[in-house]
C-alpha cells in the first residue's frame, strides 16, 4: 500500500498503512470525538485536495495555530502524506512574536482555532502577501473560511500530492531557553526515524493508548504521537495539562503510555492517591528537563506496573534515553544511574568536547555533540546559526554533559546556564537536586545573579509547600552537607510558581530577569 519503495518510506506511508492494517482502531480521541485510522487518512486526503485547490503545491508551507485537537492531527497527517510543509506556531506567543513567526515561515494557509482567529487575522492583514485563514471551530470571521467547509471542498481517492523521503516535513521553533527562538528545518526521513525510535523505546502497538497533553506544536509531543502511530496506536488528547483531568482520563481510557515533563509528573503524583486510577499505565516517558531523584523514586513506587523512559534531546536532535531496564531502585549505583539520560539511540553517536573541540576524558564535563540519522537539517534562513550548530556532520547542542565508563550520558547543565562564581563553574541541576530534598520545598530552580564581588552569585528560587518558609540559612546548611562551599546559594527568592515554557522546561532566561532585582 506504500507509495514509495521499501526502505524509502515517508511519514505518509505510516498514515496509509495504518488505514489498512488498523483501520477501525481509534487514531485520535479528544473528549467525545474520535477519528479512526481509516477516517484519519480519508480526511487527510480531502484536506490535501482542498489545499491544492487553494493553490498550495508540493513543499509549500502551511501554518497551524491550535491547542491539541483532532484537527491538528488531521492536518499533521495531510502534510505527512502530501509533502506540504507544516509550520507549528506556539499559541502562547504575543501578537508581535506571532507576527514574526508567520512572516518568517511565509505560509500559504494559516489554520487557527477560533480562540486565536482574531489575533491571526490582525497579523496576516499586515503581511505583504496575506495567507488564507482557515478557522477551526466557532463562527469564522468575515473573509475567512471554516475548517469543515474547507475540508468538504476537497476530494477523496488518491492524494493529489505525494511526499518523498527527501522532503521537508516540519518547520519547528525552538523553546528559546537561551536566546531568540530559531526555526528548525526537519525532514520526512528524519521524523520517520524518530517515530520508529520512539515506538521501539516505548514498545507500543495498536492496543496502546497514549495520553498527549504536551503541546503538539513542540517536537516532543510530535515524536511521541509519531511513536504511537508507528504501529497503529491511539492518541488521547488533552488540550492542556490538568492533573485531575489527566488522572480521570487515564482511568476512563485505560491509558497505557504517558509523556510528561518532570514538573507535570510530580503534579500527577500529587493527584493519584492510592494508585488504582493509574494501574493501566505501563510506560512513562519523561523529558524536557532533569528529574530530581526524589520525584523519580516516588514515581517508580507509585506506578509499579510502569516502565520508565527518560528522553534527552532538543528540537534539533533527539539523542538518548535511559531505558526501563535501568529504571530500578536496586543496586548501589541506583541513585547515580537514575540521574543519567541514558545511552545514545540507534543511529546516534555522542561525544563530549572541551572548548577547543577536543574529546574529554570519561567522567569529565564538556559540550554534548551529536551525530544522528534523525537530526534537523538546519535553521530556516539562518546560515550563520546553522554553521555554528552543525559542524562536520555533528550537532553542537549547547548542553554540558559527561559520559561514564559504561557510556551513560549525564546532562550537567545548559552551557549558558552554567553559573561562574569566583572563577568556579557551578552546574545548577546538582544544586537543585540538593535543595529539593529539603522538607518544605515544593520546587526550585537555581540561577546566577550579578554579584560585585563574585561576578555571579548562586541564587535559589524556591516554591515552598503550603505553610513552609525556607530560610537562606537553612538552605545553605543543607546544601553545604553535600556540595562544595562555592556551590552553596548566596541568595534566596521565594515565589508562588516557577515560569515554565511550553516544553515543560523552567524558563531560566525569564527567571534570571525576574530575580535579578528581587534576590537578596
Amino acid at each position: 500500500m506504500s507509495a514509495n519503495a521499501a526502505g524509502d518510506l515517508t511519514l505518509g506511508d505510516i498514515v496509509t498503512d495504518n488505514a489498512v492494517r488498523f483501520g477501525e482502531v481509534v487514531a485520535y480521541r479528544h473528549g467525545d470525538r474520535t477519528v479512526s485510522h481509516a477516517q484519519l487518512r480519508a480526511r487527510a486526503v480531502r484536506l490535501v485536495s482542498a489545499m491544492v485547490d487553494a493553490g498550495v503545491r508540493h513543499q509549500d508551507r502551511v501554518a497551524v495555530l491550535s491547542r491539541n485537537g483532532i484537527e491538528f492531527g488531521e492536518l499533521n497527517a495531510a502534510t505527512q502524506i502530501s509533502g506540504i510543509i507544516m509550520a507549528t506556531i506556539n499559541f502562547r506567543l504575543s501578537p508581535p512574536e506571532m507576527a514574526d513567526v508567520v512572516r518568517r515561515v511565509a505560509p500559504s494557509i494559516v489554520f487557527a482555532t477560533d480562540e486565536f482567529a482574531p489575533a491571526v487575522s490582525a497579523v496576516v492583514a499586515e503581511l505583504p502577501s496575506a495567507p488564507m485563514l482557515v478557522v477551526i471551530g466557532g463562527e469564522p470571521p468575515t473573509g475567512t473560511i471554516g475548517y469543515e467547509q474547507f475540508l468538504k471542498g476537497g476530494r477523496s481517492g488518491d492524494p493529489e500530492l505525494v511526499a518523498t523521503p527527501d522532503d521537508i516535513a516540519y518547520l519547528l521553533f525552538t523553546s528559546g531557553t537561551t536566546g531568540a527562538s530559531k526555526c528548525c528545518v526537519v525532514g520526512q526521513r528524519e521524523m520517520r526515524a524518530i517515530a520508529f525510535t520512539m515506538n521501539n523505546e516505548m514498545r507500543s502497538g495498536s492496543n496502546d493508548r497514549g495520553l498527549i497533553n504536551m503541546p503538539m506544536f513542540h517536537v516532543g509531543a510530535l515524536a511521541i504521537v509519531g511513536g504511537l502511530h508507528a504501529r497503529g496506536g491511539t492518541v488521547v488528547l488533552q488540550q492542556q495539562f490538568d492533573p485531575a483531568e489527566a488522572v480521570r482520563l487515564i482511568a476512563d481510557e485505560a491509558i497505557t503510555v504517558l509523556h510528561l515533563a518532570p514538573v507535570m509528573l510530580k503534579s500527577l503524583l500529587d493527584e493519584v492517591g492510592d494508585g488504582s486510577a493509574v494501574k493501566s499505565v505501563r510506560t512513562v516517558v519523561y523529558s524536557a528537563a532533569p528529574m530530581t531523584t526524589k520525584t523519580l523514586q516516588r514515581a517508580i513506587s507509585a506506578l509499579p506496573n510502569a516502565g520508565f523512559l527518560n528522553l534527552y534531546g532538543q528540537t534539533e536532535v533527539i539523542a538518548s534515553g535511559l531505558p526501563r531496564e535501568l529504571h530500578t531502585l536496586d543496586g548501589p549505583d541506583a541513585e547515580e544511574r537514575l540521574r543519567s539520560v541514558g545511552f545514545p539511540f540507534p543511529g546516534t553517536q555522542i561525544r563530549i568536547l572541551d572548548e577547543d573541540g577536543r574529546d574529554v576524558a570519561s567522567g569529565k564535563a564538556g559540550e554534548i555533540v551529536v551525530r544522528s540519522n534523525s537530526m534537523f537539517r538546519g535553521y530556516l534562513d539562518d546560515v550563520a546559526a546553522t554553521e555554528a550548530t552543525l559542524r562536520d556532520g555533528w550537532c553542537r547542542t549547547g548542553d554540558v554533559g559527561r559520559l561514564d565508563t559504561r557510556g551513560l550520558l549525564y546532562l550537567v547543565d545548559r552551557k549558558k546556564d552554567v553559573i561562574i562564581t569566583g572563577g568556579e563553574n557551578v552546574y545548577s541541576p546538582e544544586v537543585e537536586d540538593a535543595i529539593t530534598a529539603i522538607d518544605g520545598v515544593a520546587a526550585c530552580a537555581v540561577v546566577g545573579v550579578p554579584d560585585e564581588k563574585w561576578g555571579e552569585a548562586v541564587c535559589a528560587v524556591i516554591v515552598p509547600l503550603a505553610g513552609a518558609s525556607p530560610t537562606l540559612k537553612a538552605v545553605q546548611q543543607h546544601v553545604r552537607r553535600s556540595l562544595a562551599g562555592y556551590k552553596v546559594p548566596r541568595r534566596l527568592v521565594l515565589v508562588a510558581e516557577l515560569p515554565v515554557l511550553a516544553s515543560g522546561k523552567v524558563d531560566k532566561k525569564r527567571l534570571r530577569a525576574d530575580v535579578g532585582v528581587a534576590a537578596g
